[in-house]
């Protein structure tokens, strides 16, 4: 079992994060901390394979834990999920050797791709003396995912269309600036809520709609708002 550490500061998103490790086979929860210093302490007594690392807490931020891990060799590694989305933040973490990092707010899908691909790495190495370079290159060191992420170009994932596409946008331009959910939309475009919230997703990953989280009873809700001055983006799709 993958022995995993949560430390972040906010109890609910901390439970949240804690009720989505506990949906994934092959990992086991080591504790939850909410302060870089307990994490210091623990580390100190206890090995863990993964921390799920917040960056903005009490004194000492997330990106010193990350340091401090390295600095003193402590075997373990560390998926960020925080709010920190400036560029500074997320390549000090990624060049501290983060594995991946979750931008707030996410979906379980992500949260589940994260540690599926670490689980997947994980158990290659640990039962690896010896790599090739073929197996190196597609199971660690694939980039094809990331450098979609940085395409300047934004295109229509596989499997959506254009036409259903703007179907959705129509109904989200009659919203103006009011917050909606992916329910709603399903509901006046009687479009399916997975394909939704599919294209949602997409939109607010190009720029076009901000997102944001609230939590309640049951899983969090993800509420979305149109960025009109971002609507350029769509032109550019090819």
């Amino acid at each position: 079992m993958i022995k995993v550490l949560i430390v972040e500061d906010d109890p609910m998103v901390a439970e949240f994060n804690k009720r989505f490790l506990k949906e994934m086979d092959g990992f086991t929860l080591a504790g939850v901390l909410h302060s870089v210093n307990a994490a210091i302490d623990f580390l100190a007594r206890n090995q863990v394979h993964l921390i799920l690392l917040d960056v903005y807490m009490p004194g000492a931020t997330g990106i010193e834990l990350i340091k401090y891990v390295r600095e003193h060799d402590i075997p373990t590694d560390v998926i960020v999920i925080t709010a920190a989305a400036d560029k500074d933040k997320i390549q000090t973490a990624l060049r501290y050797g983060a594995v991946d990092y979750l931008i707030k707010p996410f979906e379980f899908e992500r949260f589940q791709q994260a540690l599926l691909q670490y689980k997947k790495k994980h158990y290659f190495l640990s039962n690896s003396e010896v790599l090739r370079q073929e197996d190196l290159d597609e199971r660690i060191l694939s980039t094809e995912q990331n450098s979609a992420l940085f395409d300047p170009t934004p295109k229509l994932p596989k499997g959506l269309t254009s036409s259903t596409l703007q179907s959705i946008i129509e109904v989200i331009r009659s919203k103006e600036q009011d917050p909606f959910s992916t329910d709603e939309i399903s509901e006046t475009t009687l479009i399916s809520r997975v394909s939704v919230r599919k294209y949602l997703k997409f939109l607010a990953q190009i720029g076009v709609l901000e997102e944001s989280l609230t939590y309640g009873i049951g899983r969090p809700l993800f509420l979305y708002r149109l960025k009109k001055d971002q609507l350029g983006q769509l032109s550019r799709m090819q």
